[in-house]
């Protein structure tokens, strides 16, 4: 049976229907709301180191090390061009990872790798410690292209590559 009349309720039985469904949508609203944190006063965790900060650290221990073997007139020739490129890739690496670069370096001042760079007057150990270096940071370098978002992955690649170019020219 179909009622196709009003339906007459006394006043004071229950709530309006408008009422009930004003709260009912506040009470999804507000369930939405607590749900997805924006109501939780918790602050966001502090992020991560950079991905990238090993490659970055790398790249600077490079620089340093040639910075430290260029000290050697005969090898100035060799590996200015080097040292260079090191350079660049630590100006980009600090430009997408967000850092500033050190203020230039006192000539005074010692690099933290002196220790492992032969002194100067012996090219042939020099270059074999560089060439260590290169190898070791390429191998570091690679395992951190496999783990890093695309976007970042053509620049370690990019600079992967370099170092195991670096590493055959110091042969």
């Amino acid at each position: 049976m179909v009622f196709t009349g009003p339906v007459r309720m006394p006043a004071d039985q229950g709530y309006p229907r408008r009422a009930v469904l004003t709260a009912g949508a506040g009470a999804a609203v507000s369930g939405v709301l607590a749900g997805c944190g924006l109501l939780d006063r918790k602050p966001a965790p502090p992020p991560g180191p950079d991905p990238l900060e090993p490659v970055r650290a790398q790249a600077q221990e490079l620089l340093d090390r040639y910075e430290s073997a260029l000290a050697d007139p005969a090898l100035a020739a060799r590996l200015t061009p080097l040292r260079d490129a090191h350079r660049a890739h630590l100006a980009e690496l600090n430009r997408v990872i967000g850092t500033t670069a050190p203020s230039t370096r006192p000539s005074t001042a010692r690099p933290s790798t002196a220790g492992s760079t032969p002194p100067p007057g012996d090219p042939a150990a020099t270059l074999a410690a560089l060439r260590t270096a290169e190898e070791n940071a390429r191998q570091a370098a690679a395992a951190v292209c496999l783990t890093v978002p695309a976007n970042r992955a053509a620049l370690v690649a990019s600079i992967t590559a370099c170092r195991a170019t670096h590493a055959e020219v110091l042969k």
